[in-house]
């Protein structure tokens, strides 16, 4: 980091130092989806996937957040693709990673919403059981529960 030629930096400035300062906790992350259309993407999440939206922000909309039990996704609008879908279907690229107990009845309700399955069903080799959703702007969310054994 330039500290613009000065000794220092602000910890050392406010007398404080990593040693003192309490432990913080992560407590969520909030990956950030683009989408073409917030509205539209609300209506995929809450009617398709089971989400509530939190909030729709901007006339017209270009910001939002949805939300189903502890997982939230952030949804911004941008005209364009932010990544190359050759390269994301290619590479298969995940814009998201959910983790759930058991991720098979969650599979099985997705199913019969008729949700469209970038991935099916499947077993890990690491002994997760994973399925992948494909939203109408291609964005891949990965869903992941342990082996229901």
């Amino acid at each position: 980091m330039n500290d613009g030629g000065r000794k220092g930096g602000v910890n050392e400035m406010n007398g404080i130092s990593a040693e003192t300062l309490p432990k913080q906790s992560l407590l969520a992350a909030e990956p950030q989806l683009f989408v073409a259309d917030v509205e539209t993407s609300c209506e995929f999440y809450t009617q398709k996937l089971g989400f509530t939206v939190a909030f729709i922000y901007g006339e017209p909309p270009f910001f939002g957040q949805v939300f189903r039990d502890g997982a939230r996704l952030n949804l911004r609008a941008l005209p364009e693709p932010a990544i190359n879908p050759e390269l994301r279907d290619r590479e298969h690229l995940l814009s998201a990673s959910i983790t759930l107990d058991d991720a098979k009845p969650l599979f099985l309700e997705f199913q019969a919403a008729g949700v469209v399955f970038h991935q099916a069903l499947k077993a890990e080799p690491w002994g997760a059981h994973t399925f992948i959703v494909c939203d109408p702007d291609g964005n891949l969310i990965l869903f992941s529960g342990r082996d229901s054994k």
